[in-house]
């Protein structure tokens, strides 16, 4: 459908007309020259003399042309446009930030896999998330890896597929021994920083004990809290271990506490897929639904008629000149 961009200037459809009503005619004076015998050539062509100003007239197409231009002129100010069907787009409304522990003590064998084998934790967690992050579409998925220090893996996209892949190339120890995941909430607080979206969740799991993070972990979530991140903490394993591996139960459950997000223990990988459809209920897909009308200017059509319409008028009235003049001679 088209429509006007500045409707309001139909009303210099007007204008001609108030002009003409207000504004004096144009008067030109001329040389003139006497003739001692002007009343025979009135005689013998036939006119009779008359005093006074003559106004020319134009002819009836010029009249019509001039209105229809001033028309389209006015019409290409207006500015035409044409409204194409509405599109709807389906944009993110939610970062989740998934931060996984790489220390040691994630190469474990006591998860078990599909077919009943012992498996890894860092294994039942990848295969875990791989089928979490594929029911996800409309949010943003982002991946830290952590242990001596944390690391982005994946920054904050929408293609899952990308975060899969990326996902399944982590490694126990690649990111260290230790399990400092203080520091991995702190590297979250300035990703999301940088992020336009207002809800904001961060998934920590890990099977470890904090003793080294710069900023311990319930002082990072107190931070996190004034951002607005919720976080979800999911305890990997049993509490059992060295003052190092030890699993570190209180301090995860303060962490989710702290931010009015959920706890989780999974000490299998039954357990560990319940986390991740709790959390999958607790956090629902969302999109920002925007719409908009593509358009098209069109103010272009109506002064290119204009211009057709005074190349076409002009040269009528030339050849009419001319004919006129051939046969007058």
């Amino acid at each position: 459908m088209i429509e006007f961009a500045y409707p309001w200037l139909f009303f210099l459809l007007v204008l001609p007309v108030v002009v003409r009503l207000i504004a004096p005619h144009h008067l030109e004076e001329r040389a003139s020259l006497q003739a001692p015998f002007f009343q025979r050539l009135a005689d013998i062509t036939g006119q009779t003399p008359q005093k006074g100003a003559t106004t020319p007239q134009r002819l009836l197409v010029q009249r019509l042309v001039l209105g229809f231009a001033w028309l389209l002129i006015v019409t290409a100010l207006a500015k035409p446009e044409w409204v194409g069907e509405p599109i709807v787009q389906n944009k993110s409304a939610r970062d989740l930030m998934i931060a996984v522990d790489l220390s040691g003590s994630m190469e474990t064998l006591d998860f078990v896999d599909e077919n009943g084998q012992p498996q890894g934790r860092l294994d039942g967690v990848k295969a875990i998330l791989a089928d979490f992050a594929k029911n996800r579409d409309g949010d943003r998925l982002g991946l830290i890896l952590f242990g001596t220090a944390p690391y982005l893996q994946v920054p904050f996209t929408a293609d899952l597929d990308v975060f899969v892949e990326l996902l399944g190339e982590s490694a126990v120890g690649m990111a260290g021994s230790r399990t400092n995941f203080g520091d991995a909430i702190g590297l979250a607080i300035k990703l999301f920083k940088k992020s336009s979206v207002k809800d904001r969740v961060l998934i920590v799991l890990t099977d470890g004990n904090d003793t080294g993070s710069k900023v311990p972990p319930i002082e990072a979530a107190r931070i996190a809290r004034a951002f607005n991140i919720k976080i979800h903490t999911i305890a990997i394993g049993l509490p059992e271990g060295d003052e190092q591996t030890a699993l570190d139960v209180d301090t995860l459950q303060a962490v989710a506490q702290v931010n009015g997000g959920q706890f989780f223990r999974a000490e299998s990988q039954s357990d560990l897929i319940q986390a991740h459809e709790e959390i999958s209920r607790l956090e629902p897909r969302k999109y920002e639904t925007i719409a908009y009308s593509p358009k098209s200017q069109l103010f272009y059509y109506p002064l290119g008629l204009v211009a057709l319409l005074y190349m076409i008028l002009h040269s009528t009235l030339s050849l009419r000149a001319l004919s006129r003049q051939g046969a007058e001679s």
